[in-house]
């Protein structure tokens, strides 16, 4: 029984890092890879290690590539954490209809879905996603599709290995 709860607990701690990946100042990215580190620690299967090495890589790149990338102007764009709500969620969705790939589409159709119940229009909603994505929304896009890249690897692994 201690491993189902193992898991329960692995899997709530990542998916408390992809809520804070949305959330500026949480450090979503890594509670994502602590939890694949005590996963691999319990677990000390081959598979395993391979994981959590793939996932330190991953998270590396992502670090270089956010650096390479303008700073998050999230208040400056109008971005609400209502708005990151639907965002990630529209990403989250996006990654199990279409798999993996599907959580860029999802993400930008969360930004989009928000404006467009806001501000009632297609033009307005149009124009403010794409102010969003340019000011904030690629940098967050990046950290979550990475996360979310980890994470459907570490339920894969669960599920098949």
């Amino acid at each position: 029984m201690g491993g189902v709860w193992q898991l329960l607990l692995v899997g709530l701690v990542i998916a408390l890092g992809l809520v804070g990946v949305m959330i500026p100042g949480v450090p979503g990215r890594w509670l994502v890879w602590a939890a694949m580190l005590w996963w691999s620690l319990h677990e000390q299967t081959s598979l395993a290690w391979v994981l959590l090495v793939a996932s330190t890589a991953l998270l590396l790149v992502v670090q270089v590539i956010l650096w390479l990338m303008p700073t998050r102007r999230i208040r400056e764009s109008g971005a609400s954490r209502r708005m990151a709500a639907f965002a990630g969620a529209g990403a989250v969705v996006g990654f199990f209809v279409v798999p993996v790939l599907g959580a860029i589409p999802g993400f930008i159709g969360g930004v989009y879905g928000y404006e467009r119940h806001r501000l009632g229009g297609h033009g307005q909603a149009a124009a403010s996603t794409r102010t969003v994505m340019r000011a904030a929304g690629t940098s967050v896009l990046v950290e979550l599709f990475a996360c979310l890249l980890i994470a459907g690897a570490w339920l894969g692994a669960v599920i098949w290995g």
